[in-house]
């Protein structure tokens, strides 16, 4: 590999996933002094656009041949393919002769472990994964974890703050109400025990598909007054910001769960059909843990999915509903003392 040289990395979604990219680009951009592009789907372009790693963002909106001229213009030394799809294998075709370096997916041992429940996965999480891709060009893991980017200019402004009564920074706890599938998610009347077994200031995140659910939270809290519904009101780096200034985050296994790694917050992960063993769990930089991971174990369904669905596949939901909401309320309180 020459000096200085031009890398590829074909990230497409999600929002989780392209935030434990953040610590392979770094080491790629200050071990190689590599210009690195970054390949992703443009709803998920503020997630690197304001990264000082990446040179450039490449961005498609359903199919690569959006930007096929454009990547073979770059004259790349090296495509990292951290997604390993058909999408990104379309790329191999539009930058024939180029390197390739491609993420081991563990698929088949993943439906092993959700469809026969034999453990056989590695115990290395996606990012050391993610750091095989690049063993080739002697780039190391610096241990310095995970990195989010916002800029002032696409936070909330101050009359914003006001609007929404922002409490300040340290002072609340985020709980991110949502997940890509239901499977993923406390119940909403779940969610709303672990509100009320809370006694400090709750922010609630989510998007606009998690609107009804903080709708009925809101309706039927009786500390309403403690807690404010952003849900459905704020943009993604918005969001990522308001878990940055909390002191606490309890989470579903979701983006923003990976955007509080990032800025080393303490996290409660709540987990429901997927497991830890997948290896996404919190990453943190070396010799940091805050927070604490929360699954319901002894099912002999779980995990049904390395994804989830929109309803429980056996119609009881134990994985979300066994849960001790109390339990999960306890560790938060003693994680906003441990930190503040």
């Amino acid at each position: 590999m020459k000096k200085n040289p031009k890398i590829l990395l074909v990230r497409f979604s999600s929002i989780g996933d392209i935030v434990l990219t953040s610590a392979l680009v770094r080491c790629l951009h200050l071990q190689l002094e590599a210009e690195i592009h970054f390949l992703t789907k443009l709803s998920f372009k503020s997630i690197v656009a304001y990264n000082p790693h990446v040179s450039k963002v490449v961005t498609i909106d359903k199919k690569v041949n959006e930007v096929g001229a454009l990547l073979k213009s770059e004259r790349y030394d090296m495509v990292i393919d951290l997604h390993q799809n058909i999408r990104s294998l379309i790329v191999k075709f539009y930058l024939l002769g180029i390197p390739v370096r491609r993420l081991r997916k563990l698929s088949l041992l993943k439906w092993v472990l959700s469809t026969l429940k034999k453990n056989w996965l590695p115990d290395i999480h996606i990012v050391d994964r993610y750091f095989e891709t690049a063993k080739v060009l002697g780039v190391e893991n610096d241990g310095q974890g995970l990195e989010f980017f916002i800029p002032t200019a696409e936070e909330l402004s101050p009359e914003q703050k006001e609007e929404f009564l922002i409490p300040r920074s340290d002072s609340y706890l985020a709980l991110v109400t949502g997940a890509a599938h239901a499977t993923k998610r406390l119940p909403p009347d779940r969610l709303l025990a672990l509100i009320e077994a809370l006694d400090c200031p709750v922010v609630l995140l989510g998007g606009k598909e998690d609107m009804d659910v903080a709708s009925f939270i809101m309706e039927n809290c009786e500390r309403r007054q403690e807690v404010i519904n952003l849900c459905g009101k704020l943009t993604l780096l918005q969001s990522a910001a308001m878990v940055r200034d909390a002191a606490v985050v309890v989470t579903h296994d979701t983006g923003l769960m990976h955007v509080a790694a990032a800025f080393k917050k303490p996290i409660i992960s709540v987990w429901g059909n997927t497991v830890p063993s997948f290896g996404m769990t919190p990453y943190y930089p070396e010799g940091i843990k805050k927070g604490e991971i929360f699954e319901v174990k002894g099912l002999g369904c779980r995990p049904c999915s390395h994804i989830g669905y929109e309803s429980c596949p056996k119609k009881h939901f134990q994985c979300m509903r066994g849960h001790s909401v109390e339990k999960i309320a306890l560790s938060a309180k003693q994680w906003w003392r441990a930190d503040s």
